[in-house]
């Protein structure tokens, strides 16, 4: 399960949003116990929750999941925002491997000065047998704003380098990947795109076009080509950079050759950073198809008084046959996730029929995501 649950402070802090909520429904002593009982009733194994508020998490929603049979980890926004990410899992079915958060504010570098973060986790299933494969899910909650689409994108490169280290198996290939969160960001838009199809060209592309979530003509001021500058350490593939170190001979003649070596690298890494294609290599899916089958109207995840989209997603590393296999694909030989069911989601239409969102039943602004999947051993 994914599913933003709105944090009370900034429900609080955005009260323009949800003029159209009866008050009641708005206090988060209605609305936790709502939450609760939607997570019992769809007793995922996995649940990626985001606008977790801090102090909420230690009083009542941390305590609540274990007493489910939950072990929870909690990645806090960095400055002073009171709400994180959390990833909860049954640990009757998993246990934890490694705990990796990511943090996306980074002050050596004036672009990355937001304070959201992510949050990845190595998982092994308990399963009878000896060697059963680790899994890896992320969960985060990118920048808002819809005029920064390059510090989306960067947030975005950063979460995916953290997933390429986590996941990365001996053998160069990389175990399932579940990746969940509120990517404030729309179907068919440049980020989502570069997400599904694992590049993006983004030379011409104006800031504010990035995320899809305005038509609007502010944010108008065309990306930087490189978008991020070389000491973030991360590669236009989104993998962390290893730097190169040549080995020095002893022999005077072997120096020049090092000294030869370095300049070629350092001008490959140069020709690597003024590209504007960027890339990564898991074949990913996402578990939604963003339309009704039935009529073809947008399915949405978020709904308040300003707007009506889908902004949430759970994408996985799909078996080679449920994904198009891309040019280079070969590189990215993930699979081992078969999706088997999903939760269905809503047209704008129906939920106005209910008041929108929070209302007497769905206590959060969001929807809640929910897939079921078979993993291959």
């Amino acid at each position: 399960m994914s599913y933003n649950i709105l944090s009370q402070d900034l429900l609080e802090d955005n009260s323009h949003l949800y003029r159209h909520c009866r008050r009641p429904v708005l206090h988060w002593g209605f609305r936790f116990p709502n939450i609760l009982k939607e997570i019992k009733h769809f007793d995922a194994d996995v649940l990626c929750l985001q606008e977790v508020q801090e102090d909420h998490y230690g009083t009542e929603i941390k305590p609540s999941l274990e007493s489910l049979g939950y072990h929870c980890e909690y990645k806090m926004k960095t400055g002073r925002k009171p709400d994180g990410c959390a990833i909860c899992f049954k640990h009757s079915r998993f246990s934890l491997l490694s705990v990796n958060p990511v943090e996306f504010c980074r002050r050596d570098i004036p672009l990355l000065d937001r304070d959201n973060i992510g949050l990845v986790l190595l998982l092994q299933p308990r399963i009878p047998r000896a060697a059963s494969p680790s899994i890896c899910i992320a969960n985060t909650h990118l920048l808002y704003n819809p005029r920064r689409g390059d510090i989306k994108l960067t947030q975005l490169a950063m979460l995916l380098a953290e997933i390429s280290s986590v996941a990365h198996r001996k053998d160069g290939s990389f175990c399932p990947i579940v990746m969940c969160g509120d990517f404030n960001s729309v179907p068919g838009s440049p980020l989502y795109s570069f997400i599904k199809e694992g590049k993006l060209n983004y030379e011409g592309l104006a800031i504010g076009k990035v995320s899809g979530q305005e038509q609007s003509s502010r944010g108008q001021r065309i990306l930087s080509i490189p978008i991020w500058p070389p000491n973030l350490g991360i590669s236009q593939n989104c993998v962390y950079e290893v730097p190169q170190v040549p080995r020095v001979e002893k022999t005077d003649s072997g120096s020049d050759l090092a000294e030869a070596q370095q300049e070629k690298t350092e001008v490959l890494m140069a020709a690597e950073n003024v590209s504007s294609r960027l890339q990564h290599h898991f074949s990913l899916s996402s578990v939604y198809s963003h339309y009704l089958p039935d009529t073809g109207l947008p399915e949405v995840t978020t709904c308040h008084s300003q707007s009506a989209i889908t902004v949430d997603y759970i994408f996985y590393s799909a078996e080679k046959e449920d994904a198009a296999r891309g040019p280079g694909a070969e590189d990215a030989l993930v699979g081992g996730l078969k999706l088997l069911a999903r939760l269905s989601l809503l047209t704008e239409q129906d939920l106005w029929t209910v008041n929108g969102l929070p209302n007497e039943h769905n206590s959060s602004d969001h929807l809640p995501l929910l897939a079921k999947f078979r993993l291959e051993l």
